[in-house]
């Protein structure tokens, strides 16, 4: 069963890296293509941090960061994947997202950002496929923890 948390981090690497691909090829960066119009637009941008720009150009910060975490969400993986299935999909989730954006550090030096969305005035940073994967994957894996946390105590 572990094995389809790993083929789902593949896959978010997958899709990732396509789309990344796609927009290095087709758009200069700052090229902004309206999807639906005034919410979400296609928008080439380049990101040497993390979000919101922070930590700007600290790659070896970044990789030394991102190998912890890919150590750490393995080895929950192996802990605890056959458990819960809403845990080692998150896991999975987590890992394919920070697989994606550490292959663009690594081979880019930056990473390829391109889903722009405004929520009303506010331009949210523009993001990727990878930091969706991060986000869905840690958001679930708190539910996990918080659902686990609440079973544990109404068993004591």
């Amino acid at each position: 069963m572990k094995l389809i948390y790993y083929l789902l981090a593949l896959f978010i690497i997958g899709i990732d890296q396509l789309t990344k691909w796609r927009i290095v090829q087709t758009m200069d960066i700052g090229e902004s293509i309206p999807v639906i119009e005034p919410f979400l637009y296609i928008t080439s941008h380049r990101n040497t941090g993390a979000a919101w720009g922070i930590l700007e150009g600290k790659m070896g910060f970044f990789y030394v960061v991102t190998v912890i975490v890919i150590a750490v969400v393995v080895y929950y993986m192996q802990k605890y994947g056959k458990e819960s299935k809403l845990a080692g999909i998150s896991l999975g989730l987590i890992l394919g997202g920070a697989i994606g954006n550490f292959i663009d550090r690594l081979f880019r030096k930056e990473v390829v950002d391109f889903v722009d969305v405004y929520i009303g005035s506010y331009d949210f940073p523009i993001f990727n496929v990878a930091d969706s994967a991060l986000v869905v994957g840690v958001i679930a894996l708190l539910i996990v923890t918080f659902i686990d946390e609440r079973q544990k105590g109404r068993t004591k």
